[in-house]
């Protein structure tokens, strides 16, 4: 006679199967993370910048900034690896920032998708000065 133990598969539910994140989703945490941070102005190079507040005008491209501008990843099955490009208001402290940046991106990344974060590559790509027109708005002016 058999024992009815009611497991019929080895192991607890939340074991069971793969969980796949897409890099995507790591650039998304990862970006919104650094932007959280009081001394980022934004992401992205002036280039990229300028080319995504164009394509965010355009009828039926999407709504809002993109979460992924200036941030790339390496994402793998326990680890991911990720790459910013920032530009920070004039006179806070470039180090400061990076490093509270670093720490806020890891800890968002790790706790939401997962993944053990091995680095953050920070490249700081311009400065913000207080009498600088945002591209933005001048382009608004103009239309």
């Amino acid at each position: 006679m058999a024992e009815n133990t009611g497991v019929r598969h080895g192991g607890a539910p939340g074991s069971r199967g793969r969980t796949t994140v897409a890099d995507v989703v790591v650039e998304k945490i990862a970006g919104m993370a650094a932007r959280d941070v009081r001394g980022v102005y934004a992401l992205g190079s002036g280039f990229a910048r300028s080319m995504g507040s164009m394509r965010e005008r355009m009828p039926g491209a999407g709504s809002g900034k993109s979460a992924t501008r200036g941030v790339s990843v390496e994402v793998g099955e326990l680890q991911a690896a990720i790459d910013l490009e920032i530009v920070v208001d004039y006179g806070v402290s470039i180090t400061d920032v990076a490093g509270e940046v670093r720490e806020n991106v890891i800890s968002a990344v790790e706790r939401m998708a997962g993944r053990d974060v091995v680095e953050v590559n920070i490249m700081v790509s311009d400065v913000k000065l207080p009498d600088e027109e945002d591209e933005g708005e001048a382009r608004q002016r103009i239309q």
